[in-house]
């Protein structure tokens, strides 16, 4: 008997000693019945919520020590397997220019992360060069080079290179070229001069360079050297090239007046300079959450309804003659705070919370590129910079 119960107890010990080699001692230990896998509900509560009372938020920080819970047993470390499970992102709302998604299971440096990589690293073509021929308006040179930089340009980053790359040429895979020339003849009305006279020359400049040389025997020299045509290329010419809107007013010409031009776009990123960001703000919030602590019937739901601008409550029949306040569109809630406002008896009633890791998400384009494909190099750039970090690190 004492042989089978040692040979018993020799096999279990086996079959544990291989079950922490299969799935890691830290896999074993959280296996243990011994060993609580999840916090107190209080606790919990305070780590995944921001409480949001009548005088100010409590708990706003975000807990990120391992051994924050060691005393409790609860393992608080960050691992991928676990955010690989919980990290979603829902699309809510998908247009031309915006777009609104949920990320799930994020932490909030990751989530400004994307909110700075959309601002300032994603990369756009924008008027960099002007080269004005005449110009006989009452606007400055300089004022209307910076109105011209500001037109959102419909092009397709991707296919273009940054002119650093290229020294002081400027061809065909890093230059596109607008020509605007507009006059106003004298004894007639008054002109507006608006973005869709920007004309694309797929052939480059056609203005000659002020250092040229004449020759009678070769071609006169412009700011550009194309070796082919921009619309030669498949991408290009699906979808060609110029301003996203054509109603953007650059100038006002008087009888007599004109304004004959070159502006030349580049690739560039919103780090460098606003007019290459590609996004007219991209910002983040977190999920509202409006609890009920306790049922609010009759007139003091009509009360509650009234209080809340944006509609959050509503109210349903429960019979009887009586009439109870709901929660119908919590993600509507601005926290204006105004539903807990007028006495601590409203702040027993209603506790208004934030979500920690879930966070709304818009995006507003320029019009430059649209919204998912921002998003999508944004993710690109992000994990480059992860490639970049680990490379020097090993």
């Amino acid at each position: 008997m004492s042989s089978s119960s040692e040979d018993e107890s020799m096999s279990e010990m086996e079959e544990q000693e291989n079950k922490k080699k299969e799935n890691g001692v830290l896999d074993y230990i959280m296996s243990l019945e011994s060993v609580p896998t999840k916090l107190p509900p209080h606790l919990e509560l305070l780590r995944t919520r921001v409480l949001c009372n009548n005088d100010a938020p409590q708990h706003t920080d975000t807990i990120q020590y391992s051994g924050a819970y060691a005393a409790l047993g609860v393992d608080n470390s960050l691992r991928l397997d676990n955010f690989s499970q919980n990290f979603k992102v829902e699309v809510k709302r998908l247009t031309d220019d915006d777009m609104e998604f949920d990320m799930i299971g994020i932490d909030p440096s990751l989530a400004n992360a994307f909110r700075r990589i959309l601002i300032a690293e994603v990369p756009t073509m924008a008027i960099e060069r002007v080269y004005i021929a005449n110009n006989t308006s009452l606007i400055q040179d300089e004022v209307l080079s910076h109105r011209l930089g500001l037109i959102p340009i419909s092009a397709d980053p991707r296919l273009f290179e940054y002119p650093d790359n290229a020294g002081d040429d400027r061809n065909e895979k890093n230059t596109i070229v607008f020509k605007l020339h507009v006059g106003c003849r004298k004894g007639q009305p008054r002109i507006t001069v608006r973005s869709n006279e920007l004309k694309w020359l797929p052939n480059g400049s056609e203005l000659i360079a002020e250092d040229a040389k004449p020759s009678a025997s070769s071609k006169p020299k412009t700011f550009t050297s194309f070796a082919c045509s921009q619309d030669s290329v498949p991408e290009i010419s699906s979808n060609p090239i110029g301003p996203k809107y054509s109603d953007i007013i650059l100038a006002k010409l008087g009888p007599g007046q004109e304004i004959e031009l070159e502006a030349h776009a580049v690739k560039g990123i919103g780090r460098t300079h606003a007019k290459w960001s590609p996004v007219a703000t991209a910002w983040y919030r977190m999920l509202p959450e409006v609890v009920l602590l306790e049922n609010i019937e009759d007139e003091l739901a009509d009360e509650l309804k009234e209080k809340c601008p944006v509609g959050v409550f509503d109210i349903e029949d429960i019979g009887k003659g009586k009439r109870r306040a709901t929660v119908a569109r919590p993600r509507d809630c601005t926290l204006c705070r105004e539903c807990i406002r007028g006495g601590k008896d409203w702040e027993d009633r209603i506790s208004l919370r934030r979500v920690k890791d879930h966070f709304i998400f818009t995006i507003e384009s320029t019009g430059a590129l649209p919204p998912e494909l921002l998003f999508t190099e944004a993710v690109k750039i992000l994990e480059e910079k992860c490639e970049r970090v680990i490379t020097e690190l090993s």
